[in-house]
């Protein structure tokens, strides 16, 4: 009898074993979704899936582990800019909200990180504007939101239609669609691109034509006597806001402080005076208003200056505790990720957040030179406007195309892709330790503005304001693929690629798993051929293709 039972005992515990080995191998059986966006014509288009079978994949892998969780991700977005409110404006109001749906909607979009500027920027209309414009008003008694919510006269801009929009209702229409739905996460970063200029030491709010290679101090810098005042300036604007009803998530002290050769509003920080400017007056200053708690970044500007700022701030025992981590930007190549800072930066201070805060097609339309040049009449049409030509094949240049000033190397700068920067920027950014990639203006009419310094740049929707045609550009699209397949919250997972044949710029990767164990692969194929590879997970492993020129996202079920 006690044989009896260890032999019906035994074939049980079997029975079991093989039924939880089918179930394991039944969660990774399919892909669970496959999605694309392409030259060809897909936009989020969802493809078949395909099967995993057992062993260790040979040839061109991707593979996932998992097991190996990175950083908590913050959101993937766009931003608020006086310039996309004012082409907004231009609509009626049931197409603006159309839009709006499509940018922050749960069957749009759904960007869930985002930022906006304190005070003016390049993307504004007519710009040079602060809430404190009252010379020597260290007290902010002036403070005022209007320029936020002034909105614009018709009688100045024949082809507006709706003269109260702005800036701050653009923001509100935002976080009334979210409110509107289950997920409703949108984290707003604010940046200053400067102090009201009375507070500066030019007491102007830029200086152009500064001598050649001179990039500090035509923007100007804080007097000494107006450290603190900007740091309650910038409490006072969390406060202003909040009573609007909108809550801001991230804070930089100000926009590119290296500055921009006096070309627009901007301001100048070394690391040691925005360390001094954190740890004695921001820091101390937020937490004393209630916004201990707001995520504080440094630097905002080009990664490949980023360690110098990191090592300074971030190991200062003083300053780190006010710091969420970082914010960066990507102007200072074309092509380079510069994840190699990334990753030494997460080695020596891994509890500190990396966010990618601006990127944009810079200089839209400005004209190739000759010098090296194929076929450079190709770059003198505006021919990017309902184009999608324009956008997945190397047509774009950048503020530092072919220039020979000191310092700046052209190599860095090469004509390029516009879907190609932004996907490879975001993949491999996220597979090594970025937690959050934000996007410039969303909305730009059909010349890339406006901008009241001639700035022209591309935007993820361009907008004319004539003939109130939208153009939702391949950018829109990548954009939003990555945004509904990576939500805040999620985990960053480790990727290995073998490449076999392929070239190592052909074929980009990262990953990220959300809680309810659903896997999201992303990828980018460079290349005009399309690409079989093997996705292998733990033993399994499923043999997909990506088109040719294409984004695709794969999900499976863990």
């Amino acid at each position: 009898m006690k044989k009896s039972i260890q032999i019906l005992m035994f074939i049980f515990m079997v029975i079991v074993m093989s039924a939880c080995t089918t179930e394991n191998k039944s969660k990774l059986a399919t892909t669970t979704e496959i999605l694309s966006t392409s030259e060809g014509g897909d936009k989020i288009a969802t493809k078949e899936n395909v099967s995993f079978q057992d062993g260790t994949a040979e040839g061109v892998v991707i593979r996932v582990k998992p097991e190996v969780v990175k950083q908590t991700i913050d959101g993937i977005g766009t931003s608020f800019t006086e310039s996309s409110a004012y082409v907004l404006a231009h609509l009626e109001k049931e197409k603006r909200q159309e839009v709006m749906e499509k940018i922050y909607g749960e069957s749009g979009a759904n960007f869930s990180l985002t930022r906006t500027h304190i005070g003016a920027c390049d993307f504004c209309v007519y710009g040079k504007y602060s809430y404190v414009d009252k010379k020597g008003d260290t007290a902010l008694e002036s403070f005022t939101l209007a320029p936020d919510k002034a909105g614009f006269k018709k009688a100045n801009h024949p082809n507006l239609v709706d003269e109260s929009y702005d800036l701050l209702p653009m923001i509100q229409e935002a976080l009334a669609i979210k409110n509107g739905q289950a997920d409703k996460e949108l984290r707003i970063i604010a940046s200053a691109w400067t102090a009201p200029a009375w507070m500066k030491d030019i007491e102007e709010w830029y200086i152009p034509g500064a001598p050649e290679n001179n990039w500090q101090g035509t923007g100007g810098s804080l007097k000494d006597e107006c450290v603190s005042v900007y740091a309650d300036y910038l409490v006072k604007y969390l406060d202003a806001y909040k009573a609007e009803g909108v809550d801001v998530w991230g804070l930089t002290p100000v926009n590119e402080p290296h500055g921009n050769n006096g070309q627009w509003e901007s301001m100048h920080f070394s690391p040691e005076t925005q360390n001094e400017f954190i740890k004695a007056h921001l820091g101390p200053k937020l937490k004393a208003g209630g916004y201990d708690a707001i995520k504080l970044l440094a630097y905002d500007q080009n990664r490949d200056g980023l360690e110098h700022w990191t090592d300074l701030m971030f190991a200062d025992p003083e300053t780190a505790p006010y710091l969420y981590g970082v914010a960066v930007h990507w102007y200072a190549s074309t092509f380079k990720v510069f994840e190699e800072k990334f990753d030494a930066v997460n080695a020596k201070f891994p509890g500190f957040a990396i966010i990618h805060t601006e990127g944009c097609i810079d200089d839209l339309g400005k004209p190739a030179p000759e010098n090296g040049v194929t076929d450079p009449e190709r770059f003198q049409e505006k021919d990017w406007f309902d184009n999608d030509e324009f956008w997945w094949n190397d047509n774009a240049t950048d503020w530092a195309y072919s220039v020979t000033w000191e310092g700046i190397a052209a190599e860095d700068h090469p004509i390029y892709t516009p879907v190609h920067r932004y996907a490879r920027n975001i993949i491999v950014s996220l597979d090594h330790w970025m937690r959050g990639w934000v996007d410039w203006n969303i909305i730009l009419d059909h010349n890339g503005g406006p901008n009241h310094v001639g700035n022209f740049c591309g935007a993820p929707i361009m907008i004319d304001t004539e003939s109130k045609h939208v153009y939702y550009t391949p950018i829109y699209h990548v954009l939003s693929q990555f945004s509904r397949t990576i939500r805040p919250g999620d985990k960053a997972v480790q990727t290995e690629k073998t490449l076999a044949n392929l070239g190592s710029d052909d074929l980009h990767a990262c990953a990220t798993v959300n809680s309810d164990n659903l896997l999201s692969v992303q990828l980018l194929n460079t290349t005009k051929a399309p690409i079989t590879y093997n996705l292998q997970i733990g033993d399994r492993y499923a043999a997909v293709t990506i088109d040719a020129n294409a984004v695709q996202t794969v999900r499976v079920q863990l």
